[in-house]
């Protein structure tokens, strides 16, 4: 295919500014926000604040002021919490999907530019190359070898071949080739914006784990129901009034359920995937934050995620020696050695600069570093020839490119085919893997042999190697590939992260294990996986794998293909491990999906990687994908520890209302009582268990077994425990102050019941980390309601609205110390008893 000579310059900045105001941002409309009356009213509509409206009713008929305001105040509250609630989810998901916008590459006055795709707009030209997604509808000027994978339209799974005046659209991704067009539609009046007009007003799904405990709040639901259906039964056989023992029902029902979990699930991911997104961690799928604290093994590319990502060809081969080129970075500026001048590096120079897709970006204001548009490889190269005395821009002038065969990840090279000046031939120049150039059928001049011998010797010392190979196309010849002359090797090193070993090392405490995936040959990727602490071995080939042999036998690969990734990631998935991999090829898509948390680079990969992925990296640093793992740890398990609150004080209650009648309490707690413990005990302090902190030796534990029940791993026993001595500890309190001649001992149950339970939040804090003494939202929650709980004692209009007595401070201090006991024996039993074991020293774990 032929590249077209004539182009558009593309818009100037000022131009596309005013495109912008006219035309609007290149986005989708998000539905609007519901109206406040809609959020009220879906909080209304809730079976237990439904239960609570029901007892108003009933309550007013009954002219029982006492019990109505207590009802209507914790309607008011709950809902009010719950709003709130919601409102900061969609806050902090709208902040994530800003953050996990696309990008685009623009040419605006005349610089190659990367924008964000919101501000493409109509007569923009954007660059495309593979594994990008279509910003918008564009019409194609330039197309080398273009492929779109057009299926998010038409459906359609084939990939369609693109031509110069074809046109693409939004949401297609590249697969193959690159090309250019000028932007025709954007936004809502895209091919794909007047689809997903009909979709905006979708909801989203609720996670897999919202569902699971959506399940569970309808089974406690029907339980909570029965048991206080008993109670009522058993008050109306005591001779006690039927309206009376129906509010008691209904509140001790709207107690034993927490209520409030949905939103505190809801309100924990969406701040948990925020938190990440501060640790360089962008969450796009919600589920991924339940998932990433049950990860067993990551797999791992080599290039930017164990290495700094930083290219740098630091040496380079030709038929008259070995020469070492010193700079910095993608910094032009730089030297190549006394041979510099010799004409076999200048042909390889020249070489790597003409059969090359990249650009250099200058520093800006902003940004005070050299950065590569494009392959990092490739920009490696364009420095490399700047410091050897090359210009690619006037190489480009001067050998226009006519035709090329753009590299791909099956054929591990790239050719291009050049005018030269005043000859009427060609030039071919040919680049890729050593094993791949380097053959008689492709390279028959040249010292094959010894270019070999460099290459593995290059490979052993940690390098990337680039064999680059040439030849003269006579005029009308077939525009072949091979028969080429070796023109050289060029060495590039990619530093190994200052950080990896100690994250691999992190996560083999963890029990997570690490696999090193990359296209690189073997040597080199054995070299990193020393480096960095992994156990070599015999490390296992792409060609390894077509040959039968079992990827879960080791953990370092090398010269993979992408397709294979999915042989890997499946093979260690069928052995019941929960596969992270990390990826940002345009084919390197379906194994992102495959993986139960696809990670894709957010510095350097496609735009078809992230948007496939679960998680992208800011920073494209393996050490965020730990602290996203360290992160969805804490979330599952702040969950479980407001599961063990919440249901224990639910229990109690229930256990209390049972069983204090047989000790001769008629009535332990009256409706009133027990809504005031309810909505103290189940509103912040529930909301702050789920923003606690991570425990400081959550990553010295395995990973939780993807199998493992909600309430599993020994949480109902806790919760059956914890409920049963709450619910002892109260019946207590009250017996003995019933036998003091007749005392308060309804007063005595409310606040031993309420204490206790706020007692218990303060016993399941997370350990401070060394030097932690700020106080934390859990401390401030459980004070204000130990406030509230006790103030309608010592306040008198509060005291008439529940029914309670007076206490002296002797009783106070009794109370107390029976509330503590609780709480006392779940820090004796943390403190005293194992807890769960911390993670073995080997990696990768052994199955789940």
């Amino acid at each position: 295919m032929t590249v077209q000579v004539t182009t558009p310059r593309g818009l100037s900045t000022q131009q596309a500014a005013l495109a912008l105001v006219e035309h609007g941002p290149n986005t989708i409309p998000a539905p609007k926000p519901p109206a406040p009356w809609r959020r009220v009213l879906v909080q209304l509509r809730d079976p237990m604040i439904l239960l609570l409206i029901a007892a108003a009713v009933l309550t007013t008929g009954l002219h029982d002021l006492t019990d109505l305001t207590v009802i209507l105040v914790v309607v008011v509250l709950n809902t009010t919490v719950g709003v709130v609630q919601e409102i900061r989810a969609e806050h902090a998901l709208a902040a994530l999907n800003r953050l996990a916008a696309p990008h685009a590459t623009v040419r605006r006055g005349d610089r190659t530019t990367v924008i964000p795709a919101g501000d493409v707009v109509p007569d923009d030209v954007v660059l495309l190359q593979a594994g990008d997604v279509v910003p918008a509808d564009l019409q194609l000027f330039d197309a080398v070898r273009l492929q779109a994978d057009e299926s998010a339209l038409t459906g359609e799974a084939v990939p369609v071949e693109k031509e110069p005046a074809d046109e693409l659209y939004a949401g297609t991704v590249v697969t193959r080739g690159r090309g250019a067009g000028v932007v025709t539609r954007t936004g809502t009046q895209s091919a794909l914006g007047k689809i997903a007009v009909l979709l905006s007003n979708q909801r989203p799904r609720a996670t897999p784990l919202q569902r699971r405990l959506a399940a569970l709040s309808r089974v406690l639901s029907i339980a909570a129901v029965v048991l206080s259906a008993i109670v009522a039964v058993a008050g109306l056989i005591r001779g006690l009034p039927l309206p009376s023992m129906v509010v008691t029902a209904v509140s001790l029902t709207v107690a034993a359920v927490p209520e409030s979990l949905p939103a505190v699930v809801t309100l924990a991911l969406a701040i948990g995937a925020r938190r990440m997104a501060q640790r360089a961690a962008v969450v796009r799928k919600l589920p991924a934050v339940e998932t990433l604290g049950a990860v067993t093994v990551v797999a791992t590319d080599k290039t930017g995620t164990l290495t700094e990502g930083i290219m740098q060809a630091g040496r380079l081969w030709t038929e008259c020696g070995t020469a070492a080129a010193a700079g910095s970075g993608y910094d032009p500026a730089g030297t190549l050695g006394p041979d510099a001048g010799a004409a076999p590096v200048r042909r390889l120079l020249r070489d790597v600069a003409l059969c090359n897709d990249a650009a250099l970006r200058p520093p800006t204001a902003d940004d005070p570093v050299w950065r590569p548009i494009g392959d990092p490889t490739e920009a490696a190269l364009l420095a490399l020839a700047h410091r050897g005395g090359v210009d690619p821009d006037e190489l480009g002038t001067a050998c226009p490119r006519v035709y090329e065969l753009p590299f791909d990840s099956t054929r591990k090279r790239m050719t291009t085919f050049h005018e030269q000046p005043g000859r009427d031939d060609l030039l071919v120049i040919g680049k890729g893997a050593p094993e791949v150039l380097l053959t008689p059928e492709v390279t028959p001049y040249g010292d094959i042999v010894q270019a070999k011998a460099v290459a593995a010797e290059l490979s052993a010392a940690g390098f990337r190697v680039l064999a680059v190979a040439d030849k003269a196309l006579a005029p009308g010849a077939p525009r072949t590939e091979n028969e080429l002359h070796v023109a050289g090797l060029v060495a590039i090193t990619d530093p190994v992260r200052h950080n990896a070993a100690d994250v691999v090392a992190s996560f083999d405490r963890a029990g997570v294990g690490v696999l090193l995936i990359t296209g690189d040959a073997p040597g080199t990727a054995q070299a990193v996986a020393e480096r960095i602490g992994l156990p070599a071995g015999d490390v296992i080939t792409g060609a390894d794998i077509d040959r039968g042999t079992d990827p879960t036998t080791g953990q370092v690969f090398a010269r993979i293909r992408p397709e294979q990734k999915l042989d890997i990631v499946g093979a260690w998935q069928e052995h019941g491990h929960v596969v992270a991999m990390t990826g940002d090829g345009v084919n390197d898509a379906p194994a992102l999906r495959r993986a139960d948390i696809g990670v894709a680079m957010g510095g350097g990969g496609t735009e078809v990687a992230r948007q496939a992925a679960d998680l992208v990296l800011t920073d494209d640093d393996l050490g965020t994908v730990e602290a996203a793992i360290e992160e969805g740890r804490r979330i599952y398990t702040n969950i479980r520890t407001f599961l063990r609150y919440a249901l224990s004080g639910g229990l109690a209650e229930i256990l209390v209302m049972l069983i204090g009648p047989l000790l001769g309490f008629a009535v332990p707690l009256l409706p009133g009582q027990i809504l005031w413990i309810n909505m103290l005990t189940h509103g912040l302090p529930g909301v702050a268990i789920g923003a606690e902190p991570a425990d400081p030796e959550a990553m010295q534990r395995p990973p939780r077994s993807p199998q493992e029940q909600i309430l599993g791993a020994g949480l109902w026993q806790r919760i059956a425990a914890t409920g049963s001595l709450i619910g002892a500890v109260t019946l207590i309190a009250a017996a003995v102050w019933a036998g003091h001649a007749g005392g308060p001992w309804q007063t005595m149950t409310y606040l031993v019941l309420g204490l206790s339970q706020l007692g218990v939040a303060l016993a399941l804090r997370r350990p401070r980390s060394p030097g932690g003494h700020r106080l934390r939202f859990l401390d401030g929650a459980v004070a204000g309601a130990l406030t509230l709980q006790t103030l309608p004692v010592l306040v008198e209009p509060l005291r008439s609205l529940l029914g309670l007595q007076p206490l002296t401070l002797l009783q106070f201090v009794v109370a107390l110390a029976f509330a503590m006991v609780p709480g006392l024996a779940i820090v004796a039993h943390r403190r005293w008893l194992p807890g769960r074991p911390t993670a073995p020293p080997t990696s990768p774990p052994a199955a789940p």
